[in-house]
């Protein structure tokens, strides 16, 4: 879905926090086409990463790159957000809004033009298959329905990145099936896909990145990950247990 472009997302050196609280430490990261996940326990500072990706947090220092873009201040951190589609992990919604009003309103807010947003809309629906419901009120889907109608929200107008923090999380089995073929099928653009679970990583990402105590302690495939598993450490498979033993590293 992703216009061409070879690095959609560099972040340089970025320390990121909270009042006198540190979160984020000496990331650095480049992203180009396909699925990353990023794997981390809950504090680990995914939100705030995503966040920062998603020009919502300006860094503490540090600098913000998008699709060959440097974000340097709040009005070009505008610039940008058209190229961003940003699923937070509680995204808010007008439970009185019907599904395709809720997506032109994504659309308008992505700076597409208004004779495009219905059809863009439409596109970002069908993508979900959520058509079928585009009249119905967000306060009526189901758990699975809204958080896809989420996903509508955040690829329409087909930007460059798509940030999704933890979409999984209250979904049933068959519901995390269906979600995860709709991610799969993202794969042309550059997906960031923060989640505690390791497979949904080993189902639909190419990459993995682990973020430990704000700090990157894995960056690469899913199978070089897999290959740092340790038998005596617990997990259901030898992801879980690779990523149990990036976590216990050093304690």
């Amino acid at each position: 879905m992703r216009r061409d472009c070879s690095m959609s997302l560099r972040l340089t050196d970025i320390q990121q926090g909270y009042s006198k609280t540190p979160v984020l430490r000496d990331i650095n990261l480049e992203l180009g086409t396909g699925i990353t996940g990023l794997l981390g326990p809950n504090g680990a500072g995914k939100s705030t990463l995503l966040r920062t990706m998603a020009t919502v947090l300006p860094p503490r220092s540090g600098s913000v790159e998008i699709s060959g873009s440097q974000v340097e201040s709040e009005r070009s951190a505008r610039q940008v957000r058209g190229r961003i589609g940003y699923l937070p992990q509680d995204f808010g919604h007008d439970p009185a809004m019907r599904v395709l009003d809720f997506v032109e309103y994504a659309a308008w807010l992505r700076g597409i033009p208004a004779r495009q947003q219905h059809e863009a809309a439409v596109r970002a629906l069908e993508h979900v298959d959520l058509v079928g419901l585009h009249r119905t009120k967000m306060g009526k889907l189901s758990g699975g329905q809204r958080q896809r109608a989420g996903i509508a929200w955040a690829v329409v107008g087909e930007p460059d990145v798509i940030l999704l923090d933890e979409p999984t999380v209250g979904l049933d089995p068959q519901q995390r099936i269906q979600f995860r073929s709709i991610v799969k099928s993202l794969g042309r653009s550059t997906v960031v896909l923060s989640t505690h679970l390791t497979d949904d990583i080993d189902a639909v990402c190419d990459r993995v990145i682990v973020l430990n105590e704000g700090q990157i302690s894995f960056d690469g495939t899913v199978s070089a990950l897999t290959a740092e598993a340790r038998d005596d450490l617990p997990g259901q498979s030898a992801l879980e247990r690779a990523y149990m033993h990036l976590l216990t590293k050093g304690k």
